[in-house]
């Protein structure tokens, strides 16, 4: 069984924890704040912690020569030297590693990409997460938007969050015109499914090399 290393030991390190194993992982460090475990023996890692500990976390394993799937959000300022310096070790990022937000992500796309030539739509993107969540907009909210941008929808999108409570992620698009409205909304139910996804990447990144995002672990290309 390879070896997994958890870096960031919160609510998504302890439920990955929990789910390794039907995977077929062995975890065997756990790197936190108030832990220092030792990466020796691990084949991979995941990294759930925080914004500010990102770049540290990834020249961490990098310099271990271990592949790494990054989960937190809000450190895409340090894009181009993560980058870099997962070149010969190999990475995985996503703002979100939900299978659904995924596919998700693709139906916006096309939405946006039906709807761009149509003026008469305006669009509005918006998202709610638990209290304690570091960034707003979340990262996967500006990801719809990308994609929105990438399908060549110009026009302004009005964009909005809320945090409150332990909500685990409402992420909402719409598009308005005087005749009509589309809304196209995922909620998540939990973290699992967040947790699932970057196990699954795990699996793929062993052996590989370079950066790369989530939608080529399920979608190829």
């Amino acid at each position: 069984m390879p070896n997994l290393a958890l870096l960031g030991y919160g609510k998504m390190g302890r439920m990955l924890d929990q789910l390794a194993p039907e995977y077929g992982f062995t975890v065997i460090c756990r790197r936190d704040v108030n832990r220092d475990e030792s990466l020796a023996g691990a084949d991979v890692a995941i990294e759930f912690s925080t914004p500010a500990a990102v770049l540290g976390n990834v020249r961490l394993v990098a310099d271990a020569g271990l592949p790494v799937v990054i989960g937190t959000t809000g450190w895409l300022d340090h894009l181009d030297e993560v980058k870099a310096l997962t070149q010969s070790t190999g990475a995985v990022w996503s703002p979100n590693y939900s299978v659904g937000v995924n596919v998700f992500l693709r139906v916006v796309q096309q939405a946006a990409r039906l709807l761009k030539d149509e003026k008469e739509y305006g669009a509005w993107a918006w998202e709610i997460h638990h209290s304690t969540k570091k960034d707003a907009p979340s990262g996967t909210l500006l990801k719809l938007v990308e994609e929105m941008r990438s399908a060549g929808f110009a026009r302004p999108i009005d964009v909005s969050s809320n945090r409150a409570g332990a909500h685990p992620g409402t992420h909402e698009i719409g598009f308005d015109s005087a005749a009509d409205t589309i809304t196209l909304r995922h909620s998540a139910r939990s973290r699992e499914g967040f947790a699932r996804g970057a196990l699954k990447a795990a699996q793929w990144i062993v052996g590989r090399k370079g950066f790369h995002e989530f939608n080529e672990v399920l979608f190829g290309g």
